[in-house]
């Protein structure tokens, strides 16, 4: 699939290097302003960009435009190449004045003195927070820092505040995110992850394994799972499975949890006699599926 879009562009003024891109829906030329172009400490242009989402992204304009694409919702996680995005992207103070350097805050700070402004910077990072770019339909969100552009986010999810949603990771469905989502994990309609509950994704170590979470399954509060879960899955609070969790089985062998990975109707728990993790067969219904009046964000 080819994409041609119009985006706005926030360069630093002394060095010249892209710090952002913005693409509206509209596919329009719409300027943003800030404070820190109004004293010329960054400057700005349209760019107008053209990806094959196939093709590895070749500059940091191609690379913010596959990020808005995921969090429209026009790719899903892991269906868009994101090849060599870190070197890509430029590490940004994003600041309430605009984004800048982060050699550049205190040049900002004083540059904008007599603004009236407080100056703030929510973060340091390559990534910018989704809201600031995308608002997808249908979504509630606790904390916005928590969920970066890049996140894939669909109609009737949402994500209190102490969940998190990394870029090329998210939801498919109605969804309750209470944890982490990592990169390149998604989660199917109807599933719910627990207060302090973890995916493990494929950055820093965690493997070149894409994790994915089915559809009605539950991930307990402070769980977390390193192998796929199916349909009607639940790990209990507490658990975490990783690929190479010894796992009793229903019929009572032991296999390491990567032999399980993306099977159905399992219940993941710790014997609490004896300490062995278990696999049995899962009544999903015991807890109970999502609260449909929590997922009904117009």
């Amino acid at each position: 699939m080819t994409v041609k879009r119009i985006g706005h562009r926030y360069i630093d003024a002394a060095s010249g290097k892209t710090l952002d891109v913005w693409f509206p829906r509209a596919n329009t030329q719409i300027a943003r302003s800030c404070l820190a172009q109004k004293v010329g400490v960054i400057n700005s242009d349209f760019v107008e960009v053209e990806l094959e989402i196939d093709g590895a992204p070749q500059n940091i304009e191609d690379a913010y435009l596959r990020l808005h694409l995921l969090s429209e919702g026009a790719v899903t996680p892991n269906n868009i190449n994101l090849e060599g995005i870190f070197g890509l992207l430029t590490n940004v103070a994003w600041t309430s004045a605009g984004p800048v350097l982060p050699t550049k805050v205190d040049e900002l700070r004083a540059a904008i003195a007599s603004e009236h402004h407080h100056l703030t910077i929510s973060s340091i990072d390559k990534f910018p927070r989704m809201t600031d770019y995308v608002i997808p339909e249908g979504v509630r969100i606790g904390d916005a820092d928590r969920v970066r552009l890049g996140a894939h986010l669909a109609s009737g999810s949402t994500v209190m505040h102490e969940g998190f949603v990394n870029f090329n990771a998210g939801t498919l469905g109605s969804s309750m995110v209470e944890g982490r989502i990592s990169q390149g994990v998604v989660v199917g309609d109807g599933s719910d992850i627990g207060g302090g509950a973890s995916t493990m994704g494929t950055l820093s170590g965690g493997g070149k394994t894409i994790n994915a979470i089915g559809k009605n399954s539950m991930v307990g509060a402070n769980a977390g799972i390193g192998i796929s879960l199916g349909d009607d899955c639940i790990v209990e609070a507490g658990l975490y499975v990783t690929a190479g969790t010894k796992v009793t089985t229903p019929d009572g062998e032991v296999v390491a949890a990567r032999e399980l990975s993306g099977m159905n109707g399992l219940l993941f728990r710790r014997n609490s006699q004896n300490g062995a993790v278990e696999a049995i067969v899962a009544d999903s219904s015991k807890w109970g599926g999502l609260n449909a009046s929590l997922h009904s964000n117009d």
